[in-house]
């Protein structure tokens, strides 16, 4: 079965690779929420958390409004020597509940805030993994949003979404509550209560330029960083490292300025926030003992509408201090859900076709993203059972319709169809673990399945000697092992591999000509198994191949590919 897929305009649906839309980071055309609903839709693992934790905000307000009642009563039972066992024993109690209600916040918001940024994180990774490579994000913003960005996110959903929630709850419960002890009062607080939310929704716009700046400073800085410590071997062999050192200081300084901004728009607005509530609240006692004064109200009610005052501010206050220091949180959501926000997208049911294990392009066109001049125009060809080889000068477009092929880049037009493909790139992923799991990624293959996938491909050898064989771990990208011995791995797994097609790229480059020629040899038997499609400037191998393209550059501006068998 092969999907067959045409590309009008610039569209394309690929079997091995379904096509979402691209993530973009910062996300600046749009307003940052205070709560995006779409997040509960995205990553339903966050509903449950978030939704404990709207419940213990309200309970919580509910008890500290009691909480402002009973001590009122308690202070008028000493005045006025009253029993002060009944009043007593309600403001320990609501002390108490109040405490337990603090604490399973907290730990809720900790089990939260973990549980959210790991779904987000998890259905990021996924949804990279099914991009092309020209919709996904850049390397170093995918790196950001992963680590930083994700642990970002914890801070939002363990402090800042409790305090919305009781932000939500408790100032109309005291303004209900301040009603019915002394009306007067409540006007004070319905007059002046709107005030914080508008200081706040206008300093967090400020905030929000502020943010995304800081957070494509990140970024910069741990792309280049991360681009550095990649290529620093060779910066070191070439002199150049000492050069590399300023230029990450030049990063960093950009960042610490952000960083610097941030942090004094989050100060200046937390002290307008506590001026403003606390005049608020000054008002309401101001008002309160001048009537007391005169005779105009009891000490009770005075005392309620002085205590429960506060809790209508102070929940708002504390929203806008929280989302300073959740900001991080607020648009890395909006970037690790940005393109789940625009369209969801929905794969097309596949065609049957006559069952062949091949592959066939026609009219296929590509460019690059930013570039004007297509890399591949107009392309046809046909793969066929048997080993395909794929030849021209470099930078003629072979490596390029090679991850067409695989799915990993989408045409511009044209008409494509293929099966599952297994693809090895030049710089094949080879994972920080033990052989075997190397050997294991992307398929289930038995012990015995994988013995004779070694011995065809000579990796036995280099099993046998391993210290501690196939439960041997290997380094980053493959350290401890050579390069005949990478490519021999890499071979292996494709072998392994339940894709009808696999697909290589330059497989014997860089190797010694013993190891190239048991690599070929390994390529030749597993082509009489799948069809096989190699870019090489191996003549040898490209002589043993059954059929050939042979890939030509026009100009050096634009390439036109003539695709011959």
């Amino acid at each position: 079965m092969s999907w067959v897929t045409r590309f009008p305009e610039g569209s394309l649906v690929h079997p091995v690779s379904p096509v979402a839309r691209a993530v973009t980071v910062g996300c600046e055309n749009e307003a940052m929420r205070p709560f995006d609903p779409h997040l509960l839709r995205a990553a339903p693992a966050t509903r449950l958390p978030v939704a404990v934790l709207a419940l213990l905000g309200g309970l919580g307000g509910i008890v500290a409004i009691a909480q402002a009642v009973a001590v009122a009563h308690l202070v008028v039972a000493v005045v006025e020597g009253h029993a002060l066992l009944t009043p007593g024993l309600w403001v320990l109690a609501l002390f108490a509940a109040r405490g337990m209600l603090s604490g399973a916040t907290e730990l809720a918001a900790a089990h939260a805030g973990a549980r959210v940024s790991g779904a987000l994180r998890e259905a990021a990774m996924r949804r990279w993994m099914t991009q092309t490579a020209d919709e996904r994000p850049a390397p170093s913003a995918m790196l950001t949003m992963a680590t930083k960005g994700a642990a970002a996110v914890e801070p939002y959903v363990a402090r800042y979404l409790p305090a919305l929630v009781t932000a939500g709850v408790v100032p109309v419960l005291a303004v209900v509550a301040m009603l019915w002890v002394d009306w007067r009062s409540a006007l004070i607080v319905i007059v002046t209560l709107p005030l914080l939310p508008l200081f706040a929704a206008l300093i967090g716009k400020y905030t929000q330029r502020a943010t995304a700046e800081r957070w494509v400073e990140t970024t910069m800085l741990a792309g280049h960083f991360a681009d550095v410590v990649a290529g620093l071997p060779t910066l070191v062999a070439y002199g150049r490292g000492n050069h590399q050192v300023e230029q990450v200081r030049k990063v960093g300084d950009r960042h610490r300025s952000a960083t610097m901004r941030t942090l004094r728009i989050a100060f200046l607005s937390s002290a307008a926030l506590d001026l403003l509530a606390t005049i608020s609240v000054a008002m309401v006692a101001v008002a309160v003992g001048l009537r007391l004064a005169n005779g105009h109200v009891s000490l009770l009610t005075g005392l309620m509408a002085i205590l429960i005052a506060p809790e209508a501010y102070w929940p708002i206050r504390r929203v806008g201090q929280e989302f300073h220091a959740a900001a991080d949180g607020a648009e890395a959501i909006d970037s690790l859900l940005a393109d789940e926000r625009e369209r969801p997208w929905h794969a097309p049911a596949p065609e049957t076709s006559s069952g062949l294990a091949r592959a066939m392009m026609s009219g296929v066109t590509y460019t690059y993203p930013g570039q004007s001049a297509p890399a591949i125009t107009h392309t046809t060809g046909v793969v066929r059972d048997g080993l395909t080889a794929l030849t021209g000068p470099s930078g003629s477009g072979k490596s390029t319709l090679l991850e067409i092929l695989a799915g990993a880049r989408r045409p511009d037009s044209g008409r494509l169809e293929v099966p599952s493909t297994h693809l090895v790139s030049q710089r094949a992923f080879i994972a920080p673990m033990s052989v075997r799991a190397n050997l294991e990624l992307g398929n289930d293959a038995s012990v015995d399945e994988m013995r004779t996938a070694m011995a065809a491909t000579g990796f036995d050898d280099v099993v046998l000697s391993m210290p501690d064989g196939v439960r041997t771990s290997l380094g980053d990208n493959g350290f401890g092992l050579s390069a005949g011995q990478r490519a021999r791995l890499v071979l292996t797994r494709a072998w392994l591999s339940d894709a009808a097609m696999v697909l290589l790229d330059e497989p014997t480059a860089h190797l010694d000509p013993a190891s190239a020629a048991d690599i070929r040899s390994a390529i030749v038997a597993l082509s009489k198994r799948k069809p096989v499609v190699v870019v090489t400037h191996d003549n040898a191998l490209a002589a043993a191949a059954d059929h050939q393209w042979r890939v030509s550059a026009r100009s050096p501006q634009r390439y036109e590919q003539e695709v011959t068998a």
